[in-house]
């Protein structure tokens, strides 16, 4: 009979007779057990859709101008990139932003070149009051996958800033942690007020102060000379770091006597006025509701928010959790004890949940259709779907780690509507 059957036959009864075939089912189970545990795991899958956005300055100009000379032109050029699908584009006064989505697949790093080629071979066709343009591709790993919110009910958002900074700097050191942002509060700044009747009693001008300070804030390798020890780097210059460094710039000689920055200007150390606003606040279901020295329900603090994305291809769950031991680590030493970190996102842990929950779902699926075939064709039938539908699963895992792939909702739903053409081929 065997001789009746095809490739594809041949090879089946070659397995059904063959001693090994126990062997290679539980090996084949073990390494999808091991593949499961070692993929990666996060919220989104890894749809490669190129996207970069293009902006463009043209000082002095209305949105309606902007259009014309800018925008438009862009646009043709844009169009005429081989892969491009859709092109956004913005006019506003004195800027234009476009936004190129090639299709679906296309390789990320040819995209972004050939739409560098096509802007810098038409560099001629650019008016000489526009600004080059700045190209910034966005990736899907671009998303957070961590937000935590520093707030407290006696610290301004000024030093919640500062604290939120320098504890970024430290969750930069992760290695597999990548871009981080920080939203609200107030950033330092030294501001420098120029008094016009002060400059003129100086006969100074505020462009020529400007270009003095600007060089004053400069650090720079002046050369080498030899020694008996070999060369000896020579530098000049500092970067101006508080006040009275800025204060202490000469900007001029009169009399005879140096003129400083203080005796022209007033200085300021501290944070510029807010564009923006951020509170956060807690309700009724929050275990958080009642706070240290705040009685009222819910009453919204200055906050400011630092997120955190990852690098391509790590596990979301495990990059989330090193953040937060870090974040631990920093509590009472870093992190004064009157400021709170609240998670405000976490796709580490809701990607855990997910695949966790499809996982399960799989299993279910499996069992719920090896019993169904049990009571419709037989226990025969039942045994082959039995074993066949774990294999190829944990065989197809296997084959997810080795190409790089990731485990999110996605590859798992895609798994999950395979049993049906599994149990068919079985």
């Amino acid at each position: 009979m065997s001789k009746n059957f095809g490739p594809a036959g041949k090879i089946a009864q070659y397995f059904i007779d063959s001693k090994l075939t126990p062997l290679i089912i539980i090996a084949s189970i073990l390494l999808g057990l091991a593949a499961v545990i070692a993929l990666p795991r996060e919220e989104e899958p890894q749809i490669i859709v190129p996207m970069i956005d293009i902006f463009v300055q043209m000082p002095g100009s209305d949105a309606t101008e902007v259009e014309q000379r800018v925008t438009r032109p862009m646009e043709k050029l844009l169009w005429e990139i081989p892969g491009v699908e859709y092109v956004y584009s913005t006019s506003a006064p004195g800027m234009s932003m476009a936004v190129v989505r090639f299709l679906v697949g296309q390789n990320e790093e040819e995209s972004i070149v050939r739409l560098q080629s096509k802007l810098m071979a038409n560099m001629d066709r650019i008016p000489c009051c526009i600004s080059p343009p700045l190209i910034k591709p966005r990736y899907i790993d671009d998303v957070p996958i961590l937000a935590l919110t520093f707030w407290s009910e006696e610290v301004e958002p000024y030093l919640l800033r500062r604290v939120a900074a320098e504890v970024e700097e430290r969750l930069k050191q992760e290695p597999n942690a990548s871009i981080s942002t920080l939203i609200g509060g107030e950033s330092r700044r030294v501001e420098v007020q120029l008094d016009p009747t002060r400059l003129a009693a100086y006969g100074l001008d505020a462009e020529s102060v400007s270009r003095i300070v600007f060089a004053a804030n400069q650090a720079t390798d002046a050369g080498t000379y030899p020694s008996s020890q070999g060369q000896i780097v020579v530098h000049t210059g500092s970067f101006l770091k508080t006040t009275e460094d800025v204060g202490n710039v000469v900007v001029a000689a009169h009399q005879g006597r140096p003129v400083y920055l203080a005796d022209v200007a007033d200085i300021h150390d501290g944070p510029p006025a807010p564009e923006q606003y951020v509170y956060f606040g807690m309700g009724p279901a929050s275990e958080e509701t009642v706070r240290p020295g705040n009685s009222r329900l819910g009453a919204p603090c200055p906050a400011v928010t630092l997120t955190l994305a990852k690098r391509k291809g790590t596990n979301a769950i495990s990059v989330a959790n090193k953040v937060l031991e870090r974040v631990e680590g920093l509590k009472g030493t870093l992190i004064p004890d009157n400021i709170h970190v609240t998670i405000t996102r976490h796709y580490g842990e809701t990607a855990k949940e997910k695949s966790d929950e499809l996982l399960l779902h799989m299993l279910i699926a499996i069992v719920s259709v090896t019993i169904l075939i049990w009571f419709t064709l037989g226990h025969r039938e039942s045994g082959v779907v039995a074993f066949a539908i774990p294999v190829t699963l944990a065989l197809t895992m296997a084959t997810f780690y080795l190409y790089g792939y990731t485990l999110n909702r996605i590859t798992l739903f895609a798994l999950i509507f395979s049993i049906g053409i599994l149990v068919d081929d079985a």
